[in-house]
C-alpha cells in the first residue's frame, strides 16, 4: 500500500467518524438537556422537601410499581386507543370538510360562521354536553374529543385547498386523470404541508383533551388515574402517569410521525 492510499484510508475513516458524530450530536444534545432537567428537579426537590414536590426517585418508584402490577399498561392502552380513534375521526372529517369549503366559495361563505362558532366553544363545554346528551360511554368521549379538533383541521385544510395551483388541475384534465390519480398526483402532494401541520398539532391537542374526557367521565385511562391520585394528593403518582404518557407520545412523534413526514416529502428533496 502506498503512502497516498494510506492517507486516503485515514481520511476516509476520519470522515466516517465525523459523520457519525454529526448524526449523533442532536440525540446527545437532547439527552444532555433531559439529564440537566432531571438534575435540576432533584436538587430543587431536595432543597424543598415536600409531599407536593416529590423527587425523581419517588416518581420512578411509582412508575416501576405501576408497571409491575400491569396498571400502567392497561391505562396507557385505554388512553392511546381513544387518542387514535379521535385522531382518525377528526382528520378524516375535518380534511374532507376543509377541502370542500376551500374549493367552493359559496359553501364557505355559508358555513364559515359555523366554523368560527365551533372554534370558540370551550372544549369543556363540548365534553359536558356530549356526556349529558349521549351518556357516559366511549362514543360520547371519542366524539367530544373529535369535535374539539375538527374545526382546527377544517381551517387548515381550507387554506390548503385555497392555495391549490389551478395549472395542475388543468394538466389533470388534459391528460384525463381519473379521481384516484387526481387525488394521488395532484391534490395530496399540494395538501401535504397542511396535512402535516394539522396532523402534528392535532396529536398534541387531542391527547390533552382525552385526559380531560377521562377525568370527567371514564373509569380507566391516564386521565382517570391522574384524577384518582389527585383525590389522594399523591403528586408522585400524578407525575408518574403524566411522564409515562408524554414519553409514549414522544416515541410516536420520533418513530412514526417524523418518518412518515420525511417519506411524504422525499419528492421535494429530489426535485431540489
Amino acid at each position: 500500500m502506498t503512502d497516498r492510499q494510506a492517507n486516503i484510508g485515514v481520511h476516509g475513516k476520519m470522515g466516517a467518524r465525523a459523520g457519525l458524530v454529526a448524526r449523533a450530536a442532536p440525540a446527545l444534545t437532547v439527552a444532555a438537556s433531559l439529564l440537566g432537567l432531571g438534575l435540576f428537579w432533584a436538587l430543587a426537590a431536595s432543597a424543598w422537601p415536600s409531599r407536593a414536590f416529590p423527587t425523581p426517585g419517588a416518581v420512578w418508584s411509582v412508575l416501576v410499581e405501576e408497571t409491575a402490577n400491569g396498571d400502567l399498561f392497561y391505562h396507557l392502552g385505554a388512553t392511546l386507543a381513544r387518542v387514535a380513534a379521535a385522531y382518525v375521526l377528526a382528520m378524516v372529517i375535518g380534511s374532507v370538510l376543509g377541502v370542500f369549503l376551500g374549493l367552493h366559495r359559496r359553501a364557505d361563505r355559508f358555513f364559515n360562521p359555523w366554523v368560527v362558532l365551533f372554534l370558540n366553544i370551550p372544549a369543556l363545554v363540548i365534553i359536558v354536553l356530549a356526556y349529558i346528551w349521549f351518556g357516559l360511554n366511549e362514543a360520547a368521549a371519542i366524539g367530544a374529543v373529535a369535535m374539539n379538533k375538527i374545526p382546527n383541521v377544517v381551517v387548515t385544510m381550507r387554506e390548503g385547498a385555497r392555495a391549490l395551483d389551478p395549472a395542475y388541475a388543468e394538466m389533470a384534465t388534459v391528460y384525463r386523470f381519473g379521481l384516484a390519480d387526481r387525488m394521488r398526483h395532484v391534490l395530496l402532494p399540494q395538501l401535504q404541508p397542511y396535512l402535516a401541520a394539522t396532523s402534528r398539532s392535532g396529536i398534541a391537542l387531542i391527547w390533552k383533551i382525552v385526559l380531560v374526557v377521562e377525568l370527567l367521565g371514564r373509569s380507566n385511562g391516564v386521565g382517570f388515574q391522574i384524577y384518582l391520585y389527585f383525590q389522594l394528593f399523591d403528586v408522585a403518582g400524578i407525575l408518574a402517569y403524566t411522564l409515562a404518557f408524554v414519553a409514549v407520545m414522544l416515541v410516536i412523534e420520533l418513530l412514526l410521525v417524523q418518518p412518515l413526514e420525511r417519506h411524504a416529502t422525499r419528492w421535494r428533496r429530489r426535485t431540489a
